[in-house]
């Protein structure tokens, strides 16, 4: 059976749909055929620019270093935004978080990863490095996955005063170049609680439909379906989100 990876936040919130059924096609179609390349080395040239101070052009070379053509250009295209994003900052400390996870339910756990935090001049900064070429987030699921991450960084003194920006290197339209666009998370609308159950028991319901599919076994019944069925539970049982 093909592998089905627990989805990191931003990608729980990118799969999502209103319908189970087609967050499981998703799913399934993402576990059949991944993506065959990492983002990773622009984290590392991020570091390396920001905090080692390694020139720019050595930053290239390092890219360069990568065989395959096109996951080689795809990360030179993004560098000289990261290189003019970054220019002139020098800041006053540096780390990185450690792994956190936020429970969706059912048991299912999805990973929370920041990949860094800075300070400059006494303020915070939490970076969030979305390095999609074509569809972003936006609108509803942007407002999830804000909704999200806020959730776990107000668990953490540490965090909670940050600034939360997230820096969107995608194409602002068909065969345009990448740009970058910093977003402001505390311009995004955040999903209200009941919205955010809803929308988190679709997309759990959806995960293990498709995991259900890719071992062969049936899908499970929904969770309306299970509730028609069960007329002896207990109505002062709290919910599977409550």
């Amino acid at each position: 059976m093909a592998d089905l990876r627990v989805p990191s936040v931003q990608h729980l919130a990118r799969n999502w749909r209103d319908d189970p059924a087609a967050i499981a096609k998703g799913l399934v179609k993402l576990a059949i055929d991944p993506p065959r390349f990492s983002y990773s080395p622009l984290y590392g040239a991020v570091r390396d620019l920001l905090v080692l101070g390694i020139p720019y052009d050595q930053v290239v070379e390092g890219i360069r270093k990568i065989k395959r053509e096109k996951v080689r250009d795809n990360l030179l295209s993004v560098l000289p935004l990261i290189r003019d994003h970054f220019a002139g900052m020098t800041p006053d400390f540096f780390q990185m978080v450690e792994k956190r996870y936020y429970p969706v339910g059912r048991g299912l756990m999805i990973p929370f990863e920041p990949p860094m935090i800075y300070g400059v001049g006494g303020q915070l900064y939490f970076p969030w490095f979305s390095f999609w070429r074509q569809n972003p987030l936006a609108k509803e699921r942007l407002s999830l996955f804000v909704t999200l991450v806020e959730e776990v960084l107000l668990q953490d003194p540490d965090l909670e005063n940050a600034r939360f920006e997230i820096l969107d290197f995608s194409c602002p339209g068909p065969k345009l170049p990448r740009s970058l666009t910093v977003i402001n998370a505390k311009e995004i609308p955040r999903v209200d609680g009941p919205r955010k159950v809803a929308m988190l028991e679709a997309f759990a319901e959806g995960y293990f439909k498709a995991l259900a599919e890719l071992s062969g076994r049936p899908r499970p019944a929904s969770d309306a379906d299970r509730r028609a069925e069960d007329s002896g539970s207990d109505p002062n049982q709290p919910g599977l989100f409550d």
